[in-house]
């Protein structure tokens, strides 16, 4: 069995090749290229700030415009602006022009999986009392 990245868009499609590929599993020996590895540390990196958390779950209802994040999160502008970067270089988030506005959607659901799974985690360690590191 061979292994897909974890991030990036297929040639041509437009859709993540992760999504193109359903899961993602290790070879049969349980070794995954370096590649994969250091795609899915980027991609973890990427999900790794508390602010950008909070605009993957709010992207889960739909798209939004910077100033509906500002107001949804009560986060500057600015803050807001630099973290969809990050998302967006990361192949988080997508902006498509809207007239004067940008509109930012989630690249597939996977992505929000992985931040859903691991609010649920987080919600599991804190209601079942267990100290975090």
């Amino acid at each position: 069995m061979t292994t897909q990245p974890l991030s990036g868009r297929s040639a041509g499609t437009g859709q993540s090749e992760m999504a193109a590929a359903g899961t993602v599993r290790p070879s049969a020996d349980n070794r995954v290229d370096k590649q994969v590895l250091d795609a899915a540390g980027e991609l973890l990196r990427a999900l790794s700030a508390p602010v950008r958390i909070a605009i993957v779950l709010e992207l889960l209802s739909g798209g939004r415009c910077v100033h509906e994040l500002v107001g949804a999160l009560s986060v500057p502008q600015p803050l807001i602006s630099q973290h969809l970067r990050v998302l967006k270089s990361a192949g988080v988030v997508e902006g498509r022009r809207s007239g004067r506005e940008v509109l930012y959607t989630l690249v597939d659901d996977h992505l929000a999986h992985i931040v859903t799974d691991a609010i649920a985690h987080a919600t599991e360690e804190s209601t079942n009392g267990e100290a975090r590191p």
